[in-house]
Parts: C-alpha cells; structure tokens; sequence
C-alpha cells in the first residue's frame, strides 16, 4: 500500500516541495513514529527539506554534521542505522519533537539512513518514535527498500529542475546550467517564492538591476544570488558599501588612481570598477553616494569605460551593475538629493524585496536558523522556542526584518543563559526573554499602535500608507492568479492608475 502511494506520488505532476513533504507524512504514517526528517547534504551541514512531526522552525536549522555524531553516523553507512534506545550520543531534535515540545527525548528510537543520487551523497532520511522498541530490524530492512524510493523522488526532483532551467538559459543556441546552489535566502512564502523565481529570470539577462527595500531585509543576499545565476558566475563578484566611502576618496575607490595623484597615493591602484570587470560590480546604499560622485558613476555605466585619478587615457571595463538601496530614490531626485539620469540608468529592472512582516511563517523557518547557529555558537544542547515565543514572534512587525530577528533570537539566548539556563539542558526561549513590544496596546479604550523600542525611529505616515498599499496590490494579485487586470478590477482602481501605482511603489 506504501508503495503504492509513494510510487503514484512519484510519477504525479507536483511542486518538489509538495511531493518530498506527502513522502515524509506517508513514512510517518507507515512506521508509526514521532517524526520523519529528510535532509540534503550542502557543504558539510544537513539541511531540513521536509519534516513531519518536528517544530515549525526546524525547517530553518543547520545542522553542522561535524557537530552532530548521530547524523555523521548515518552519513556513513549505506545501510540502515538503527541507535539503541539508550545510546549516549545527543540527538539533533531533542525538544524539536512536536509531542515532546521543549523536553528531551531521554530513551526512545532512532534509526536513519544516508541517500545517494548518481552515485554522490545526496542527504539522509532520519525517524524517531517516542516509544522504545518501535523499530526493530524487519524496519530498518523496510526503511532501506523504501529508501530507494525516495532517492527516485529526490532524482525526478532534480530532473525536473533542472529542465526548467535548461528552458530558462537557453539563449542563442548556448545551453548553459550551473549546478545547485547551497541553500542562502531561508523561506517557503508564496512573495518570496515568486521573487526568487523572478530574479532567477532576471539574472540571465544582464540588465541592471536595483534592490529596494527596507533596511535589514537581507539585500546582499539577493544580489549574491542574481550574479551566481547570471552568465558571469566565474567572474568576481565586488561589493561596495557607497555609505561607508568619504566623498574624498570615493573617487578613487571606485576608478582607481596613478602613483602620485594625489598625497599618499605611492602606489597606483585599480579602483572597483576594474577589479570586477567581466563579473559583477553590487553598489549597496547607492543612495548615499554624493552628487560629484554620481555624475562620474554615471558617465562609466553610460560609456562603459572608467578613468583613473591622474591619467588621461580611460580604460575599458565591461561590468555589470546591481544596486541596491533603502531609499525611496524617485523621491530623492524630486528632492534634488540624487541624480534623475543616473536613476533611470540603475532601475532598468527594479525589484522590490519585501519586509519580513510580509512573509508571514518565514519568520519562525529564519528564527529556527538562528537558533541553530547561536546553540552552536554558545555550546548549548538544545535550543527552541515556546509556543507562546512563537506567536510573539509572528505577532512583531519587525522594522528591522531579518537583521533584528537575529539579534533578538541571539539576546534571548544569551538571557536564558545568564537567568540559570543550564548548557546540557533543553533552552526553550519564552517571550519575555525576546524583549518584544507588545502586538498592541490600550490607551483611553481604544487600540493604539505598539511601542517601537529605542533604536527603531517611528516610521512616517507615508512609508506606512506605502506599505499598505504594496500590500493591498500583493494580496489582490495573488488572488488573481497574477493578472494586473483582474487585481485592477479586484481594487476598484483604474487599470493605468494601478500600474503606475505599482512601478511607484517598486513592485514592477
């Protein structure tokens, strides 16, 4: 009957995603167990890519093989590894377990075993049940004939990438692929999916790009990915932080100078631009360049060719431009603080990346992956959240996204410690410890909005009517299915009016 399920889920035309989790919830079912687990192996860590049975945030862990010797264990073998009930090696998902929340898993059963797929460690499927003396030897048999069934769905996984791919680069006759990336920008929500299936378009066509979005939503990343996917993935990649440059050497930096342009200069020096020539120049914060500065940016992006400070002749650089800022630049160059033609040149494609408060469970999927680093980080056994941690963490508008998820799950660690928490115990972080607002407070009976800590400024009113309003066109494209039409007829708002409401807003 198992196979039976397995084998029709296999051949079905479904999403991978959707295809690995049915496969872990059927093993479940089959072996009568806790939790199943499927993880891929990347660069030395396992990582979660359909569980059943475990927390919500153990999507998000890492799980260091090195650091974790039941895993290693596993890894090793070909064959099923079947760990006595007592065995004295820690378990990866000790207070993970959906029905043992934030308790140890003190004596119960465990078995796994590693996969392959042409012939290369692929990952390993693990199992625990609650209740010493589920598996015996007829399941670690069953486990490796069900293994190879997985492998097949991990296999057909890939294939079916991987032509998706071959479809998306081929250009001019030129078949071009790059195998698959160690997993970087964490979350399975419908904005972030979409966005990264754009930007995997987007990448192979070599236009600039510019990244908004608000501070702390991990622009970085996003630019990394968009040039491991583009035709210059060999070439380097060359970051500049524009805030960091003082108007004085900016030039410099960027363009390079000859020995003796100016005082201190002993040596001559390639600026950015030729140091990422053939690959990738990410201008961060371009916002802030100053203006003497964006007039010579602009004439290199429009000619292509660059000038070092004190020579005469220019040099040629072929250089592709992402950008990326937390300003609002149309509004700026109204303003008069950045220039209107060198503006038009960086959002050639403008990509708004979304807050984290728009991603709805990513939040807990990240919180797992900083719970992971910080249980390393601070030799502790086991790290997790309460349930009511979890709901204050969905419950936080996060005006500093990502970044401050990460501060506030690494405080919180630190707190726990500090307040009598024991390293060789299971650490469950409650929501005092994560030091948030709360959701909402009542003033004079009525529903105010919720204190912002110190370090936050309160947003203006029109970054929140904006953010509303990216929002409201989010939700009413998603439910139509996409069509700008529908979502026009959807809001009530003139077709004409939306779109240029929309490329405003940095949503097209």
């Amino acid at each position: 009957m198992l196979d039976d399920t397995l084998l029709a889920d296999l051949v079905a035309d479904l999403p991978s995603a959707v295809r690995l989790q049915r496969l872990v919830r059927t093993l479940r079912e089959e072996f009568c167990c806790g939790a199943v687990c499927l993880l891929r192996l990347e660069e030395g860590a396992l990582m979660p890519v359909a569980v059943d049975g475990l927390a919500r945030e153990a999507l998000g862990r890492r799980f260091e093989v090195s650091h974790h010797p039941r895993l290693a264990t596993i890894l090793a073998s070909r064959r099923t590894t079947l760990f006595p009930p007592d065995a004295d090696l820690p378990d990866p998902y000790d207070g993970l377990v959906e029905q043992q929340l934030g308790h140890p898993l003190h004596v119960h059963d465990c078995m796994g075993i590693s996969l392959y797929v042409e012939g290369e460690p692929w990952g390993v499927l693990t199992l625990d049940a609650l209740v010493a003396g589920t598996f015996d030897s007829s399941a670690c048999v069953a486990l490796e004939r069900y293994a190879l069934l997985v492998e097949a769905a991990v296999r057909v996984s890939r294939l079916e990438r991987d032509l998706r791919a071959l479809r998306m680069t081929y250009q001019e006759g030129d078949l071009r692929f790059s195998p698959p990336e160690a997993r970087d920008i964490l979350g399975h929500s419908a904005v972030l999916q979409r966005l990264l299936a754009e930007l995997d378009v987007v990448a192979s066509a070599d236009l600039t790009v510019l990244l908004s979005g608000e501070t702390g939503v991990g622009k970085e990343l996003f630019a990394r990915r968009l040039h491991r996917h583009s035709s210059r993935h060999k070439a380097p990649l060359v970051q500049v932080n524009c805030a960091a440059l003082p108007e004085s050497l900016a030039e410099s930096e960027l363009f390079g100078h000859v020995k003796g342009a100016f005082s201190g200069a002993v040596t001559a020096r390639a600026g950015r631009f030729e140091a990422a020539d053939g690959g990738t120049l990410f201008l961060d914060e371009v916002g802030e360049l100053p203006l003497s500065i964006q007039a010579k940016l602009l004439r290199a992006l429009q000619e292509g060719e660059v000038q070092r400070l004190g020579e005469d002749t220019p040099r040629r650089v072929d250089v592709r431009i992402i950008a990326a800022t937390n300003r609002l630049l149309a509004e700026s160059v109204r303003e008069g603080g950045f220039r209107a033609d060198l503006y038009h040149r960086l959002s050639v494609y403008p990509v708004a990346i979304p807050p984290l408060r728009e991603r709805g469970s990513d939040t807990l999927l990240l919180a797992g992956h900083f719970l992971e680093i910080n249980r390393m980080r601070l030799g502790v056994r086991s790290l997790r959240l309460s349930p009511e941690a979890e709901e204050a963490l969905l419950a936080y508008a996060w005006p500093g996204n990502v970044r401050e998820l990460e501060h506030v799950i690494s405080r919180a660690a630190i707190k726990a410690l500090s307040q009598g928490a024991r390293r060789e115990d299971i650490i469950t972080l409650i929501p005092e410890w994560l030091d948030l607002p709360s959701p909402k407070r009542r003033v004079d009976g009525r529903e105010a909005e919720p204190e912002v800590s110190g370090e936050v400024a309160p947003r203006s009113l029109r970054e929140r009517v904006e953010t509303s309003q990216r929002q409201a066109i989010r939700n009413a494209l998603e439910t139509c299915d996409g069509s700008w039409a529908a979502a026009a007829r959807y809001l009530v708002v003139d077709p004409s009016n939306l779109h240029k409401l929309a490329q405003r807003l940095g949503l097209k």
